[in-house]
């Protein structure tokens, strides 16, 4: 009996497993497909389109334009000489062992210099990477190679710290003190999130890029949609609000905010850093993680405008789906129970805050369920 079990199970889980190659096959034959805008702007393939600039687009998007401006994606990356970090602190300075970390203006430029005693390496930091609001890593070239920074500023210090992802124990070397060297593939991946601008289909090309997410970062370029409106023809843009609630949160805003399909391949599911990743604690979500438009990131953030803080602000994104109280009669759209507890503020308890202890900063878990006071947070 106990081995026709183990049989049983066994066939099981391989016809699971099938059935989930199936799925996937033909989920990825629908990305694919060279008619899907998902799967163009994926790619950055769009032959004979050229990019017209977020100038050109806040000619008819004035309102959109100014504000998307302002907002952390607008400043995903920074050059030195416009990062306000740098404006803000004269000198960065941390020490490991016998190394010392220090960041400071040179002359024309932000110097990221390691010294061991009398010994040291000193490189221009080349980019800022995030806007600084959590924190801001540095990536600069040693002997010809890309690198990540070891340190990294935080806005809760007020200095440098170990980056997140990078070891805590003192190096071994000079050379190993300075940072992570980043392949060509690594670096493609980092500055296609923070600078999209600067990445094609063959590779990076750094003398293109326009720092941070902008309109034509996620809305494709802008050439053609540009004729169409001025000859008074159909819009012809990309636009990501149109795609169903689970493309837009797992494949378009996942594919660099972390898709529960990327999440799920990380070594341990990424540890405690997986509390940052809003679409894979999305998808866990029980009963969030449906195609419905109420349930999707831009159903309570707008990419154009800056991130509202205010937990009130959100109580009627939740009531758009949830009763307001047990007597109230359910509709067609709104028959998700009521909260028994309060009607206010409701992200406070069901999406609290989990502290993400290398980044010294607290995000708001979008892993959405009933919270009670000393529950682990859920991995």
């Amino acid at each position: 009996m106990a081995d026709r079990i183990r049989r049983t199970l066994a066939l099981s889980a391989l016809g699971i497993c099938a059935l989930l190659s199936l799925s996937s096959a033909l989920a990825g034959q629908k990305r694919n497909r060279s008619d899907d805008p998902l799967s163009k702007w994926r790619s950055g393939e769009y032959p004979g389109i050229r990019y017209v600039g977020s100038a050109l687009c806040a000619e008819c998007h004035r309102s959109r334009a100014g504000t998307q401006s302002a907002t952390p994606m607008a400043h995903a990356i920074e050059f030195p000489e416009a990062c306000r970090v740098f404006h803000a602190h004269e000198r960065l300075t941390f020490r490991n062992g016998p190394y010392s970390y220090l960041i400071v203006r040179d002359r024309n430029q932000w110097t990221y210099t390691v010294s061991e005693g009398a010994k040291s390496i000193s490189e221009a930091v080349l980019y800022c990477f995030g806007e600084g609001k959590v924190g801001q890593t540095y990536v600069f070239k040693h002997n010809g190679l890309f690198y990540e920074s070891r340190v990294s500023y935080y806005e809760e210090l007020q200095n440098l710290e170990i980056t997140t992802g990078h070891p805590h124990e003192v190096p071994s070397s000079l050379e190993e003190a300075l940072g992570r060297p980043m392949s060509q593939d690594e670096a493609k991946s980092c500055f296609a999130c923070h600078a999209p601008s600067a990445v094609t289909a063959a590779g990076l090309q750094l003398d293109r890029l326009i720092p941070g997410v902008t309109c034509e970062s996620c809305h494709g370029p802008g050439e053609k949609h540009v004729a169409s409106v001025k000859a008074g023809l159909k819009a012809q843009i990309f636009n990501p609000g149109k795609l169903d609630a689970n493309d837009l949160s797992q494949e378009f805003c996942g594919s660099c905010h972390r898709s529960f399909d990327t999440v799920m391949l990380m070594p341990k599911q990424g540890g405690v850093n997986n509390v940052r990743f809003q679409p894979y604690r999305m998808f866990n979500s029980r009963g969030h993680n449906q195609a419905d438009p109420r349930i999707s990131c831009i159903a309570c953030h707008d990419p154009h405008e800056r991130l509202e803080r205010n937990a009130g602000f959100y109580d009627s994104k939740c009531l758009a789906c949830h009763l307001s109280t047990a007597k109230e009669a359910r509709t067609d759209t709104r028959h998700a129970p009521a909260c028994p507890v309060e009607t206010r503020q409701c992200v406070t308890c069901h999406m609290p805050k989990a502290e993400v202890p290398e980044m010294h900063f607290k995000f708001t878990d979008h892993w959405i369920r009933v919270a009670k006071p000393n529950d682990p947070v859920p991995r």
